[in-house]
C-alpha cells in the first residue's frame, strides 16, 4: 500500500513538472514564433520613428532603457529600505515579539495588493502633490510594488541564520562594521534571490508605470519627464490594427524575456559564487 501512494504521488510530481514545463514552452515558443521575424537589429537601437505604430520606421530602444531606468532606481530604493528593517526585526527585536508580527503581517498583505492598486494610489498621490507622470513617478511605485517582495524574501532568508551570531562576533572582538559585514556575506544568496524575485515582478508591469511614468518616444534626461517601458511598448503595439505592429509586439515580448533570462542566469550563478564563500 505504501509504495502504490509513493508512486501515486510520483506520477503527480512528474506529471506537474511536465505540464509547467510545457507550459513555458508553448508561452516562449509562441513569442518567438510570432516575434522572431519581426526582431531586426533596429528594433534595439533606434527609437521609435514617425508613424511607428502605423508600421513604420524606428524600435522600441525608448521601451529598453526606460524599463532599466526604472527598474533600476525602484530596487535601489528597496534595497535602501528593506534591508536595515529586515536585519532590525530580526536582530535588535525580540524573538515572535508582537511587534515584528505585526510587520510581517504587513509585508503578507502588501504582497498580496495588485499592482494596479499600486499605480492608483502612486497617480492620485501624484495629482494631489501637483506631479506629472514622469521617471520618479515610475520609480517610486515600482519600488512600493517590489519592496514586500523583497523584504518577504529577505526575511525569510535571515530568520534562518542564528540571532546568537551578532553575539558571538562581538565578543571575539569583531566592531559592529564588521559584524554587519559577516552578517550580509552569509545573506548575499538570499538577497541576489530577492533581487531576482523583485525584477521579475517590477520589469514586466505595465499597471504600475501606465498611470505613473506615463509614456514618450523619447529617452528621458530628467527624472521630471515621462518614460517609456517594455510592458507599455507591448501592450500598445498589440493595440495596434496593423499587423506588422502587432508581430512587433511580440519581438519587444522577445527583448522583454531575453533580459529577464539574463538576469535570472546571472542571479543564479552570483548566488551560487555567494554560496561558496559563505562561512
Amino acid at each position: 500500500m505504501k509504495e502504490l501512494e509513493e508512486k501515486i504521488f510520483k506520477t503527480i510530481m512528474i506529471g506537474a513538472a511536465m505540464m509547467i514545463l510545457g507550459l513555458l514552452v508553448y508561452i516562449v515558443g509562441t513569442i518567438f514564433y510570432k516575434g522572431l521575424p519581426a526582431l531586426n537589429w533596429d528594433m534595439i537601437t533606434k527609437l521609435p520613428g514617425g508613424g511607428f505604430y502605423l508600421g513604420k520606421e524606428g524600435g522600441v530602444l525608448n521601451a529598453i532603457v526606460g524599463s532599466v531606468y526604472i527598474i533600476t532606481g525602484a530596487l535601489a530604493i528597496s534595497l535602501i529600505l528593506s534591508l536595515p528593517l529586515v536585519m532590525y526585526i530580526n536582530f535588535y527585536l525580540r524573538k515572535n515579539s508582537l511587534f515584528s508580527g505585526i510587520i510581517r503581517f504587513s509585508f503578507d498583505i502588501l504582497f498580496g495588493v495588485p499592482s494596479i492598486v499600486y499605480g492608483a494610489f502612486g497617480f492620485t498621490v501624484m495629482v494631489y502633490l501637483g506631479i506629472r507622470a514622469s521617471l520618479l513617478g515610475g520609480i517610486l511605485a515600482v519600488a512600493m510594488l517590489i519592496m514586500p517582495i523583497m523584504m518577504r524574501s529577505l526575511d525569510e532568508v535571515t530568520r534562518l541564520l542564528s540571532r546568537d551570531l551578532p553575539d558571538a562576533l562581538l565578543s571575539m572582538g569583531a566592531t559592529r562594521y564588521e559584524m554587519v559585514k559577516v552578517i550580509l556575506r552569509q545573506l548575499m544568496p538570499g538577497v541576489v534571490t530577492a533581487i531576482l524575485l523583485a525584477v521579475g515582478r517590477g520589469i514586466g508591469d505595465a499597471a504600475t508605470v501606465l498611470f505613473t511614468a506615463g509614456y514618450t518616444d523619447n529617452i528621458p534626461a530628467k527624472l521630471s519627464q515621462p518614460a517609456a517601458s517594455l510592458p507599455l511598448a507591448i501592450f500598445f503595439q498589440l493595440g495596434s490594427p496593423v499587423e506588422e505592429v502587432q508581430n512587433r509586439a511580440y519581438a519587444s515580448a522577445i527583448i522583454l524575456t531575453g533580459i529577464i533570462f539574463v538576469l535570472s542566469f546571472s542571479a543564479r550563478y552570483f548566488s551560487s559564487k555567494f554560496s561558496k564563500n559563505k562561512i
